[in-house]
């Protein structure tokens, strides 16, 4: 089955003659536009349109394909026929892209409830700790932390990404609590390394009267992944630095002890993404609108 997005470049591109200026009418770049129309041809093996430098026409196949979906919007949501049941129900694959900690923490735990409510969506989702690229790659919605809005998707916060320090209990025991974050040095550190930038994840803290100070914790160990650096802390392998939402419950629980708890280090916002769309599937709809308000009522 293809996607709207797919299917809505292909339309505006050939009423315009244009991949830019269907990129203009869809709120996306050429270059999006260009790769929709591409994965669409690669979908249903047939060349849709002809290229050159200076001009996009139909080939004999793109000129039945779009008689045949009659270039209307209303059309493609039916052609697409995931959109929604017979019933008008929301349905069909729901993708999206998840960091894996926050993800499996205060995400997928939402999903019994959604599902009770709109069965007739099959989510696929897809924990990983990239952003992807939603037009490109097909999502419905990402969440994560702070991306770099493209052309055409809109941004909802979910929650405030304050960075904390922890550690557990029994590598705390006998050891003198640090009072500023300089003195986060006496302890071993669980660090994280980039998997874009391949450097050492540097913090400034600051605290509430508005002071600042940089965190930096010895390289004893090096992950490259939230969940890990979580679970190091806990098996009592020394201090860490990450999101409060994701060690939240162990520190409820006394897994782990915040360390420094006057001083937070600034992450922006764990947000919800979605691409912008004249007309939204209704699947996407809906599950931005639960975890919206799933969160506005767990921040409340």
């Amino acid at each position: 089955m293809e996607t709207l997005a797919n299917l809505e470049s292909f339309v505006r591109s050939a009423e315009t003659g244009s991949f830019s200026a269907a990129a203009r009418l869809l709120a996306l770049t050429p270059a999006a536009v260009s790769r929709n129309v591409a994965v669409l041809e690669r979908n249903i093996g047939v060349r849709l349109f002809q290229r050159s430098t200076r001009k996009l026409s139909l080939t004999e196949a793109g000129e039945g394909f779009l008689a045949s979906i009659s270039g209307n919007l209303q059309a493609l949501q039916a052609a697409i026929n995931a959109v929604t049941t017979d019933k008008g129900e929301p349905a069909g694959v729901l993708k999206v892209s998840l960091p894996p900690t926050f993800g499996i923490s205060h995400v997928l735990p939402l999903l019994p409830a959604f599902l009770a409510r709109y069965p007739q969506i099959r989510p696929e989702w897809h924990f990983e700790n990239r952003q992807v690229d939603l037009i490109a790659e097909g999502y419905d919605a990402a969440i994560g932390g702070v991306f770099e809005l493209t052309p055409g998707v809109i941004s909802r916060k979910l929650a405030l990404a304050h960075v904390v320090a922890v550690a557990s209990p029994a590598y705390l025991a006998g050891r003198t609590l640090p009072t500023h974050p300089t003195e986060l040095t006496r302890l071993n550190g669980i660090v994280m390394r980039g998997s874009r930038t391949g450097r050492i994840r540097q913090w400034v803290m600051q605290e509430g009267a508005g002071n600042e100070a940089s965190a930096s914790l010895n390289e004893n160990i090096v992950l490259n992944d939230p969940a890990a650096m979580r679970e190091a802390a806990i098996l009592g392998l020394g201090v860490t630095l990450l999101v409060l939402p994701d060690v939240l419950a162990n520190i409820q629980r006394g897994e782990l002890v915040r360390i420094l708890p006057d001083w937070h280090g600034d992450a922006g916002a764990i947000s919800l993404y979605y691409p912008s769309r004249t007309l939204m599937p209704a699947k996407t709809r809906v599950f931005i609108d639960f975890v919206v308000d799933a969160f506005q009522t767990q921040n409340a």
